[in-house]
């Protein structure tokens, strides 16, 4: 498989970009991975890059976005960092990606059994970390159920996993109220904002 090139990425609509994740992800399930020289995808693309897609996940070992979408040099803007979220900082890496590289579909991608999420529903605390966390607390307060507060906590599995979606959710209604770029370019079709989890058990991302 190829890099991608300026022609093939003009001919990326957002839903096919999305469609390629899918089948990338389906790939990385079957342990059947595209046939790619990544020494030449190296050569390929040492003049430019034409990513088609921009992911942010979150820095879990776990969660690679190359390999579970089984995608080549080139091929995708990774953004990480604990929880998933945004800042000044990554809108403005994601509107680059978007908006000056072409990229046509933003990913927040959650993962479930989430450390920072985890560190969230326990509002814990050290060093910059709890500064951190606090971008995660409002997701953990949207989650409704369990009401009992001792099940609201990192060994409640469940919990843990409603968390991460909600974050998913909130990440990308910060995207929006945040970006009036990102905003518009989907607006006009231009690009897709879209919700995913990853399953750390079974490696399906499912998207919603």
């Amino acid at each position: 498989m190829k890099a991608h090139t300026k022609e093939t990425q003009s001919t990326m609509t957002p839903a096919k970009a999305i469609q390629f994740l899918k089948e990338g992800n389906q790939r990385f399930q079957s342990n059947l991975k595209a046939n790619r020289n990544l020494l030449e995808q190296v050569n390929d693309t040492s003049e430019g890059q034409f990513p088609f897609a921009t992911i942010l996940s979150c820095i879990d070992s776990r969660v690679s976005a190359e390999l579970v979408f089984d995608q080549g040099l080139g091929d995708i803007f990774s953004v990480r960092i604990a929880g998933n979220f945004v800042n000044e900082d990554i809108l403005g890496s994601m509107e680059f990606a978007c908006k000056l590289a072409g990229t046509k579909v933003i990913v927040v991608l959650g993962h479930t059994s989430c450390g920072a999420v985890k560190g969230a529903c326990d509002d814990a605390k050290l060093g910059n970390l709890t500064a951190m966390l606090s971008k995660i607390k409002p997701a953990v307060s949207a989650v409704a159920e369990p009401a009992d507060t001792s099940l609201r906590n990192s060994k409640n599995l469940d919990f843990v996993d409603n968390v991460s979606k909600k974050n998913v959710e909130l990440t990308i209604d910060r995207i929006h109220a945040e970006s009036p770029v990102l905003s518009e370019m989907e607006k006009n079709g231009e690009i897709k904002i879209v919700g995913a989890m990853y399953d750390i058990n079974t490696g399906a991302v499912s998207f919603y």
